[in-house]
């Protein structure tokens, strides 16, 4: 069951994002097989990152919980705000699945 996984940044908190970044993107690889997708949330002009918007194939909500945590970004304070919603695909990838 997918769960969707939004976060918001910190105000100010450009420098930590970079500093763990190689983390975040290790933790991401390590746990390829339950993304269906993952990225940045980005302003409008592109320069400054937001957030994280990660759509996980878990089967419960506390394995959701249990990953957002485990998030190297998380465990170094990155968010100021984290909320996760069971998520359910209508158009994935430009094709209708439901």
């Amino acid at each position: 069951m997918p769960y969707m996984i939004e976060t918001v940044d910190r105000p100010d908190s450009v420098d930590l994002r970079v500093a763990t970044r190689a983390d975040h993107l290790a933790y991401l690889t390590e746990n390829a097989d339950r993304l269906i997708m993952a990225g940045a949330k980005w302003s409008d002009d592109g320069t400054v990152p937001l957030g994280s918007v990660i759509v996980l194939d878990v089967d419960t909500r506390e394995e959701a919980e249990a990953f957002a945590a485990g998030d190297p970004f998380a465990q170094a304070g990155l968010f100021g705000e984290t909320r996760i919603t069971n998520w359910r695909v209508a158009f994935l990838d430009r094709t209708n699945r439901l």
